[in-house]
């Protein structure tokens, strides 16, 4: 090899580790990105309160994808349901489903949906949804308690991600309010609820993150400077060796507090290039199904974070989503499948072995266990999906959830109805503390 040749390789070479240090999620091919999101679009023709969800807008526009008109009546259904049912009071004659409000974690998606419209919050109506955010936040630090020994009835994911909209939309979060957040991180086991450890320190980093760079809360800066290291680090710490930080869910939002980080490393380059390969299979093998899911991770497909919101642009391109279009499908005579469910949490327990159509979910196993006697279930709604609440009449506790696990002991990684259950599978729901 020549001088010249040489130089070329060396300077190629440093090139690329420069560009390594740094976590860039390389361009993907633009087919898997628009399938990706054409999944959203049925999702964006259900405009009740019970089926709206900020998060596909945000999603959408901190993309490369747009939906058109589509687009603008969401926006438009969401400001209409969300501030009349968030600031009533409801009349009498209103026949509009207002009896729940939207909660916590909805507000501030929603919140966040404005700023992806580059609106800031104002004006009486705006004041009155930031005090009720914010009155929200003050009942969970109660909950939290002085000595920080009680949790947040909603999870300190909720708690991170109402601190973040606030902070997008410059409204100042009293310093009590955020030091729970930054104990919690400072002693992460406060964090670990389920397995939902990873995005949780996520959410909180990206708060903390939004917080530094808007210069607020000033008397804790050296403390939340210090958390937004820790959160980067104990993400980092969690990826997997096939490249998932936690599991392949919770890597879209892994991913969006390690591109803010503004101190490149190479560890840092080499993990998100390792991530990318992951999800670029996973996005290969349909995995995203879930909207919530699917709307944290486009983004990061365009390489844009929430704390892109505090400075958002709405008007840069983006390219027009089509619907898919089914090609005509060869007809197939249905096939069912056995599957076994297992509740060893209850006495006696319940081991049934139920037959269902190949391709239903476990919520579809769930309805087809009570239809047939001997098992009832209760689910509660939210923006990933229904979530068991109780099965064979038992609730549970503020510290516990209903585990969904196949046998013998795999965590599913999907809700009851994403996940789609294999012929011979058993699965079991099991009641666990966290």
């Amino acid at each position: 090899m020549g001088c010249l040749g040489a130089f070329l390789f060396l300077l190629g070479s440093f090139l690329l580790g420069a560009l390594a240090k740094d976590c860039v999620i390389p361009q993907v091919d633009s087919q898997l990105v628009d399938k990706l999101g054409q999944r959203l679009l049925p999702w964006m023709d259900r405009l009740s309160l019970e089926h709206l969800n900020p998060s596909i807008y945000v999603g959408l526009r901190l993309s490369s994808l747009q939906a058109g008109t589509k687009e603008d009546l969401y926006l438009h259904s969401l400001k209409l349901n969300y501030q009349r049912c968030l600031l009533g009071p409801v009349s009498e004659d209103d026949n509009s489903d207002c009896e729940i409000k939207p909660s916590m974690g909805q507000l501030a998606l929603y919140l966040l949906a404005l700023r992806a419209n580059c609106e800031f919050i104002g004006g009486q109506k705006g004041d009155r949804l930031v005090s009720q955010l914010k009155w929200y936040l003050e009942n969970e630090k109660r909950a939290i308690g002085h000595n920080h020994k009680g949790h947040p009835h909603s999870g300190y994911y909720k708690y991170g991600l109402g601190i973040l909209a606030l902070c997008l939309h410059q409204k100042r979060v009293h310093d009590h309010v955020v030091g729970k957040l930054l104990y919690a991180v400072e002693h992460d086991h406060h964090l670990h609820q389920g397995h939902f450890s990873v995005d949780t320190m996520a959410m909180a980093g990206l708060a903390f993150t939004c917080l530094e760079r808007s210069g607020f809360n000033p008397d804790l800066r050296p403390r939340i400077t210090v958390a937004v290291a820790t959160t980067r680090e104990k993400v980092l710490l969690a990826q997997t060796p096939e490249g998932y930080f936690g599991n392949v869910y919770s890597t879209p939002l892994a991913l969006q507090l390690l591109m803010t980080s503004p101190m490149p490393a190479v560890e840092l380059g080499a993990a998100c290039l390792k991530a990318r390969t992951a999800l670029l299979a996973s996005l290969q093998e349909e995995s995203f199904q879930n909207v919530l899911m699917i709307s944290q991770l486009l983004p990061v497909l365009n390489s844009k974070t929430y704390i892109d919101l505090i400075f958002p642009d709405c008007q840069a391109p983006r390219v027009m989503l089509i619907p898919a279009t089914e090609g005509p499908s060869l007809i197939h005579a249905p096939r069912m499948i056995s599957v076994t469910l297992k509740v060893s949490s209850i006495v006696p327990p319940y081991q049934q072995a139920i037959s269902i159509l190949a391709g239903s979910s476990l919520e579809d196993v769930l309805k087809k266990a009570q239809e047939l006697g001997g098992f009832t279930y209760g689910t509660k709604a939210s923006l990933s999906g229904p979530y068991l609440t109780s099965v064979m009449g038992k609730e549970a506790g503020d510290q516990e959830y209903w585990q969904l696990l196949r046998a013998p002991d795999t965590p599913l990684l999907q809700g009851i109805a994403d996940y789609k259950p294999q012929d011979g599978e058993t699965i079991e729901l099991r009641l666990v503390s966290w």
